[in-house]
C-alpha cells in the first residue's frame, strides 16, 4: 500500500526476555508476553494496549481508502436478497423455515402445521437475541420430537462457549433452566422430556455427555459419559430414525461411537467398536441393521452393515468397498435408501444405495462443482435434498426424487443485483509439485479477462486436517472478478481433495508438502503466462492463515499481497503448550514436540513465527479475534510484532484484533461483508488498482 494510506507510525511492542530450554534447544520468545497470563480471561492492561494501539493503525492505515471500502461493500451487499429465506423443511406436523426481515443482520426461524400453511408463528428471533451483543451465534436448534420444546443455545462473545436454553412453544416463554458451556446440537430422547448435551471443561474441551430431565434443577443432571483422554472431543448426535442417541469421541485419526435406545434414555450407553489407534467409523440406524462407515480394510473408507441386534466389527458385511479413487464422505440413512456423499477424482459425487443393493449416482449438469447433503429430516421419504453450487453457478438447492431419478430445483440463490453465469468460465486444471505430484486447481475469471498474464491472480488454500476446499459460489467474488482479477483455488495436500492419501501427504512429517505445493502451483500459473511475480495476492485463515506466513517464508518475491486471517502462525509454542484447549487434540496432526526431539525440530524448521528472518516481505493483512478458542489472539499479534522489527522493505503491515469476537470474526450478515471489503481494499490497493 502506498505511503500516504500510513499516516501514522505503527507500533512496537516491547522485546521482553523469555528463553526457554526444551531436547535441549534454547528457544528466545521476546513477545511471549502477549499471551495474557489469566488467559481465557484478557485483561492484561499492556495486552490490551498494543492490541488497541494495532487498531488504531489499521484503521488509520485504511481510512484513506474509506470510499473504496464502501464502494465494495454496497456492492456486495447488492447482491445479498435482504429478505433471503430457506426453502421450508418438514420435521413431524410442522414446516420450518429461516429467513431474513429487511436489513436484519441474523435470521428469525418459524414454524407452519403441514395441514394449515398460513398458520405461521415464529419460533426463534436471532435479531432479539442478539440485541446489545458485538457478537452472537446460534449454535443448537432442536425440536422435541412432539414439537413442543426447542432446545437452543447462543454464543455472545465469539468463544464458543454456548449457554442452552428450553423455550416451550406452546406458550413462547423460556423455561427457567440455563446450561452453561455447552457445544454442538442437543438430541431428545423418545419421551420428549429427557435432553442430552455435550458440556466442556476449563480447557474448551467436550468431555461430558449428560442428561437433563426438564424442569429439574440442572445441577442435577447425570453424567451419561466421560473422556478421559485429553486429546478426544465428545460429539453427540442422534440416528436418522430417531431410534437412537449416538455418542461419538474421538481425536484427529481415531473415535468409537455408543449407541443408546432413544426409549430407554436412563440406560447404559452400549459401546459400538473399541477405539484404536488409526480406525475411524461413523454409525447410523436403519430398521432391521445399522450401517458403518469404516476405515478398517482401506483408507478411503468402506460402507457396510451390521444386524440391529449384533453391531460387533465381526458383524460387519461390506456394501461398498474401499476404493483408490473414491473418497467416501458421509452418508445419511432413509427408510428405504441409502444416501452416500463420496468424492470421485477430486469432484463430489452422491450416490443412492437401496436395500436391494442397487445403487445410481446422481447427474449434475456441471463438470466442476460442489454437492452435499441438504436439510433432510424426514426419515421414511423418497426425496433427499441436496446443496449445490459452482464457482459461475449460485447456491442451488435440489430435491432429488430417488424413485424417478429427477432434481427438482427448489431454489437458486437470487442476486438482487444482478448476475449473468454466461459472463464467466470455470474449469480446472493441474499444477506440477516440485516431488512430482500433480495438485489440482479450480479457476474462475471473466471471459473477457486477459488471461497473458495482466491480469492479477487472486489465489486461496487451505491444506490441513482433511478438509476440502470445495469449488464454490460466492457473491463477493464477483466485486473482484469485475475488477479483471483471476481466481483460483490450490487444492493441495492436507485436504482431501484427491483422497484420505491426499490428506495425509499433508500432515506430520509431510507437512511441508502443503506449503510447498501452494508455492508451486503459483509458479506453475506464472509458467503458464496465467500470472507474473508480484501480481498475485493470497489468503488463507486459521490452518490456512499458517500455510500465508510458511509460503511468505519462502517465496516472499511471488506475493503481491497477503490475507493471513486468524492465522496458526505460533506452531512450536502451541504444540508445546497443553493446557492449551486445542493442544493435545492436534498431536496426531502436527506431532508432538513435547516427547519427540524430531517433531519438536521439523515443526520449528516451518512454524512462521519461528523462522522469520530479515528481509523483504509483501503487504500483509492479518486479523485475530481476542475471544478466538481455536487460534489464541496472541499468535497473529506476536507474528506481526515479531516481524514488524525484522521487515527490511516499506510494505504495509496492519493488525486488526476484533476485541468482541472469536474464530470467525464478527457475526452480523452483513458486519462480515464489511471485512470482506476491507480485504479486497488492502489488495486492490497494494496492487495499484484501487482507481481501477
Amino acid at each position: 500500500m502506498s505511503e500516504t494510506a500510513k499516516p501514522v507510525t505503527p507500533p512496537v511492542a516491547d522485546r521482553r526476555p523469555h528463553v526457554f530450554t526444551h531436547h535441549g534447544i534454547e528457544v528466545d520468545d521476546p513477545y511471549h508476553w502477549l499471551r495474557d497470563q489469566s488467559y481465557p480471561t484478557v485483561d492484561d492492561a499492556d495486552v490490551i494496549a498494543y492490541l488497541e494501539a494495532e487498531n488504531r493503525y489499521f484503521d488509520a492505515v485504511m481510512e484513506p481508502h474509506r470510499e473504496l471500502t464502501e464502494t465494495l461493500f454496497e456492492e456486495i451487499k447488492a447482491r445479498q436478497k435482504p429478505d433471503d429465506e430457506s426453502v421450508p423443511v418438514k420435521d413431524g406436523n410442522h414446516f420450518y423455515q429461516w429467513r431474513f426481515e429487511p436489513g436484519a443482520q441474523y435470521r428469525t426461524w418459524t414454524r407452519w402445521p403441514v395441514d394449515e400453511p398460513d398458520a405461521v408463528e415464529t419460533v426463534l428471533d436471532e435479531t432479539a437475541l442478539a440485541e446489545g451483543h458485538d457478537y452472537f451465534a446460534l449454535g443448537s436448534f432442536s425440536v422435541s420430537h412432539d414439537g413442543r420444546y426447542l432446545a437452543y443455545s447462543t454464543d455472545t462473545s465469539g468463544a464458543e462457549r454456548y449457554t442452552m436454553f428450553i423455550k416451550d412453544l406452546a406458550n413462547g416463554t423460556v423455561m427457567p433452566e440455563a446450561i452453561e458451556s455447552t457445544l454442538g446440537d442437543a438430541v431428545w430422547a423418545e419421551d420428549d422430556r429427557t435432553l442430552f448435551y455435550a458440556v466442556m471443561n476449563e480447557n474448551w474441551r467436550s468431555h461430558q455427555v449428560r442428561r437433563h430431565t426438564l424442569g429439574a434443577p440442572v445441577e442435577r443432571d447425570e453424567v451419561v459419559y466421560e473422556e478421559s483422554d485429553s486429546g478426544f472431543w465428545v460429539d453427540l448426535g442422534e440416528a436418522s430414525s430417531e431410534r437412537y442417541i449416538v455418542i461419538s469421541t474421538g481425536d484427529q485419526v481415531t473415535n468409537e461411537s455408543y449407541l443408546l435406545p432413544s426409549d430407554k434414555p436412563h440406560g447404559k450407553p452400549a459401546l459400538v467398536a473399541a477405539r484404536r489407534v488409526g480406525h475411524e467409523y461413523d454409525i447410523d440406524h436403519q430398521g432391521d441393521r445399522f450401517i458403518v462407515r469404516s476405515n478398517d480394510t482401506h483408507r478411503n473408507f468402506r460402507l457396510a452393515s451390521t444386524p440391529a441386534n449384533d453391531f460387533t466389527e465381526s458383524a460387519w458385511t461390506t456394501l461398498i468397498e474401499g476404493a483408490d479413487d473414491t473418497y467416501l464422505l458421509g452418508f445419511t440413512c432413509f427408510d428405504r435408501w441409502i444416501a452416500i456423499e463420496e468424492r470421485v477424482a477430486g469432484i463430489d459425487q452422491v450416490r443412492i444405495l437401496d436395500r436391494e443393493g442397487g445403487e445410481r449416482r446422481v447427474a449434475f449438469p456441471e463438470s466442476v462443482y460442489s454437492v452435499g447433503f441438504g436439510a433432510n429430516a424426514e426419515y421414511d421419504t423418497d426425496v433427499v435434498r441436496l446443496s449445490y453450487a459452482s464457482m459461475v453457478t449460485p447456491d442451488t438447492v435440489y430435491d432429488y426424487d430417488i424413485a424417478g431419478g429427477d432434481l427438482a430445483v427448489r431454489k437458486v440463490r437470487e442476486i438482487p443485483s444482478g448476475y449473468d453465469d454466461g459472463a464467466y468460465r470455470t474449469y480446472r486444471i493441474s499444477a506440477p509439485a516440485r516431488d512430482g505430484a500433480s495438485v489440482p486447481v479450480s479457476i474462475v475469471h471473466r471471459k473477457d479477462t486477459p488471461l497473458d498474464g495482466s491480469a492479477p491472480l487472486y489465489l486461496y488454500g487451505y491444506g490441513a486436517y482433511g478438509h476440502a476446499m470445495d469449488p464454490s459460489f460466492s457473491t463477493s467474488r464477483i466485486s473482484i472478478l469485475d475488477r479483471g482479477f483471476i481466481f483460483a483455488i490450490a487444492h493441495i495436500r492436507g485436504g482431501t481433495e484427491l483422497g484420505r492419501d491426499w490428506y495425509e501427504q499433508g500432515k506430520l512429517e509431510l507437512r511441508t508438502n502443503t506449503f510447498n505445493d501452494f508455492v508451486d502451483v503459483a509458479r506453475h500459473l506464472i509458467d503458464d503466462g496465467l500470472a507474473k511475480p508480484g501480481r498475485i495476492v493470497i489468503r488463507g485463515g486459521s490452518a490456512g492463515g499458517e500455510l500465508m506466513g510458511a509460503v511468505v517464508n519462502q517465496a516472499p518475491e511471488l506475493w503481491g499481497a497477503v490475507a493471513a486471517h486468524v492465522p496458526f502462525v505460533d506452531v512450536l509454542n502451541t504444540m508445546l503448550d497443553d493446557s492449551l484447549p486445542l493442544t493435545p487434540g492436534e498431536w496426531p496432526e502436527w506431532g508432538n514436540p513435547i516427547t519427540d526431539r524430531d517433531a519438536f525440530e521439523f515443526i520449528r524448521s516451518y512454524s512462521p513465527y519461528d523462522q522469520l528472518s530479515p528481509g523483504a516481505y509483501p503487504p500483509m493483512l492479518v486479523t485475530g479475534g481476542l475471544n478466538d478458542p481455536r487460534v489464541t489472539y496472541w499468535e497473529p499479534a506476536k507474528y506481526v510484532a515479531k516481524l514488524r522489527t525484522l521487515k527490511t522493505d516499506d510494505n504495509t503491515l496492519v493488525l486488526k484484533t476484533n476485541m468482541g469476537a472469536g474464530h470467525g470474526g464478527k457475526s452480523g450478515r452483513y458486519d462480515a461483508l464489511y471485512e470482506v471489503a476491507e480485504e479486497y481494499t488492502f489488495f486492490l490497493v497494494a496492487l495499484g488498482l484501487a482507481d481501477g
